[in-house]
């Protein structure tokens, strides 16, 4: 029976949402409903934490569990990290919340409300959501996986064939949105970053934050196109591209092949590091509530051809290409996954 089974909780922290998932104690997904609550940034620490015990207690409700069931919890949160569990400057929560401990404060919290002390494991979102996504492609097999996920900003995991991701010494490992872009393969000029960097970072050929930088670049290629008569702000153009790309808009399907382009060369790049058997890309663009199986089957088709030229004989024949299957319950779901393995001897 569910009632005597031990579980493990996964909390991701977005900067408006967080959201919950949970895994038996065989790995196995108790629910893929997603339940999800306001973030509540904007009101302090303390709301937050508040959040997340509510947002535990009302999936424990909906799937007839209880507190006493819960062996360990993961926490998925953006970096970066001044140390294990304490949050430095993040580009998108409060400047008030570098510093915070936030593991000291979450453990806090979920021993009061259950009565005694619950293991806490906290790490980086996307490092737990490649967590999640490794635990869906390979199944049974150990083969070690490489996560990608475009969004607004390009999320990045390597989890090792334990099951477990790249951290790095300073918490830091697997930062690949900073790396710089082959620009001379791509022909384009260095975009800026928000991180600073000045030598074109990928981020900014292959997700959301480069789209307006990118639509500047090509539009003039394409004077007639409606956008470069359009009132609408750079970034509110960005946005309607994904759907024109959707109607066969040819402006947008060029911008989101180059980006396609650009992830592929990325991966080369990556195997010759990583070496990893699966490949998996995640993000939006791979949503079937938000694209088309024709969009999503092209996407993933430029990236094989674009890496393929760059990759060792054997990686060509090994390696695997494939959409995430999650979608915004990975990262709670990888968070619970990290919680289940720190929780065996």
């Amino acid at each position: 029976m569910s009632a005597n089974r031990s579980i493990f909780i996964g909390t991701d922290s977005g900067a408006t949402t967080s959201k919950v998932g949970g895994v038996w104690e065989d790995g196995a997904t108790i629910s893929t409903k997603l339940l999800q609550r306001p973030t509540n940034a904007h009101q302090g620490q303390a709301a937050v934490i508040g959040g997340w015990i509510e947002a535990i207690t009302s999936f424990l409700s909906q799937n007839s569990l209880s507190w006493d069931q819960v062996k360990g919890v993961g926490l998925a949160i953006p970096g970066p990290f001044q140390s294990y569990g304490v949050m430095d400057r993040s580009a998108n929560l409060p400047p008030s919340f570098a510093g915070w401990n936030v593991h000291a404060a979450y453990s806090s919290a979920l021993a009061e409300k259950s009565g005694r002390a619950i293991p806490l494991t906290v790490g980086n979102d996307g490092k737990f959501g490649g967590v999640a996504e490794a635990h869906q492609a390979r199944g049974k097999g150990k083969g070690s996986v490489l996560l990608l996920a475009p969004g607004s900003g390009l999320g990045s995991a390597y989890i090792d064939y334990n099951g477990l991701p790249l951290d790095g010494d300073t918490l830091a490992g697997m930062e690949t949105a900073h790396m710089p872009a082959p620009l001379h393969l791509l022909n384009m000029k260095p975009f800026s970053c928000g991180c600073g960097r000045d030598w074109g970072c990928i981020e900014a050929y292959t997700t959301i934050s480069g789209l307006p930088q990118l639509l500047a670049e090509m539009l003039p290629k394409h004077p007639g196109h409606h956008l470069a008569t359009s009132p609408a702000t750079p970034k509110e153009k960005a946005l309607a591209l994904r759907g024109l790309a959707q109607k066969g808009d040819a402006l947008a399907i060029e911008i989101f092949d180059f980006q396609a382009k650009a992830m592929g060369l990325h991966v080369a790049n990556l195997a010759m590091a990583l070496d990893p058997q699966f490949v998996v890309i995640g993000g939006g663009l791979m949503d079937p509530e938000s694209t088309t199986p024709e969009f999503r089957e092209r996407y993933l088709r430029i990236i094989r051809e674009s890496a393929a030229p760059y990759l060792w004989p054997a990686q060509r024949a090994a390696m695997n290409l494939v959409p995430a299957t999650l979608g915004d319950l990975s990262q709670a779901i990888g968070a619970a996954l990290v919680a289940l393995h720190h929780s065996r001897p």
